[in-house]
């Protein structure tokens, strides 16, 4: 089993696509093809069904990905001798943090190591154990309910947020709701503030975007819960009026979060380092 042809492999379900994932490796599109059916030769059955002009994972695919990402990651890692951060590093992460939380970290980041390639994925919090245990990223920062507890992966409470109900200045009704991150545990917090308030709800709307909520509490379309990170500067500078919420109440945190089996390389030691010292001084 030859280690390109599982580069190959994962590469087109990380590009979703025989193409891009030949385009990615620097591959013509027929040598890709090539290694996909010497694989699955090797394997003794399909990894791929071609439908029409789509390639989807089959049952057998699926079941392989994790198995082949691990080979590729011990493979690194028997390459990676010296302690000198260097390669790739793919970070999953909730799109709230990027608001305040990330961009001073990366920064200073790609400064120390210039010799890893950073990547941000975007990703769902209720995704983040099948992307670490397919190897799609090497580490998360999420937020989640403050109990959070998943038994595949080694995860770190870096910070209890202070959480904020947000409307709009001069605005008292309360009637709908915005809710944001599609995680439910995020909504179960917010949810049980409303029962505590006693709030009158009437209507609630769905948002993936705190931005998003942002504006929309801004016009006057209804109240949130939020971290207080993310809206700070709204509250400084009077464009929403805030409520803090006591502490005694659920709230959310964020997370630092990888697989347990997971080699900890030195570019992902340093960042994970980083972060630490970050969220010492998070608000």
């Amino acid at each position: 089993m030859e280690l390109r042809h599982l580069v190959t492999f994962k590469t087109i379900v990380e590009k979703d696509g025989f193409k891009r994932a030949a385009d990615h490796l620097g591959y013509a599109q027929s040598s890709v093809t090539t290694h996909i059916k010497e694989l699955e030769r090797e394997l003794g059955k399909p990894l791929f069904d071609r439908l029409g002009k789509k390639v989807v994972l089959t049952q057998y695919g699926h079941h392989f990905l994790p198995y082949a990402a691990k080979i590729i990651d011990l493979y690194s890692q028997a390459l990676n001798t010296n302690d000198e951060p260097i390669g790739n590093l793919i970070i999953g992460i909730s799109e709230s943090l990027t608001i305040d939380r990330i961009p001073p970290i990366l920064i200073e980041y790609k400064r120390l190591y210039p010799k890893v390639s950073l990547s941000l994925k975007s990703i769902d919090n209720y995704d983040v154990t099948s992307y670490l245990q397919n190897g799609d990223i090497d580490l998360a920062l999420i937020l989640e309910k403050d109990d959070l507890s998943l038994p595949e992966l080694f995860t770190e409470n870096l910070k209890r947020e202070k959480m904020v109900l947000i409307r709009p200045n001069d605005v008292e009704d309360s009637s709908t709701v915005l809710y944001t991150e599609r995680s439910c545990s995020y909504k179960s917090v917010f949810e049980h503030y409303i029962n505590y308030k006693q709030m009158d709800v009437k209507e609630s709307l769905d948002f993936q975007s705190i931005e998003a909520i942002k504006q929309c509490v801004r016009s006057g379309l209804g109240i949130s819960l939020v971290p207080y990170f993310s809206v700070k500067e709204e509250l400084m500078t009077n464009k929403l009026s805030g409520e803090e919420v006591p502490p005694d109440h659920p709230a959310i945190s964020t997370f630092l979060a990888y697989h347990k089996d997971k080699w900890l390389s030195p570019a992902i030691l340093k960042m994970n380092e980083l972060i630490r010292e970050h969220s010492k001084g998070w608000e």
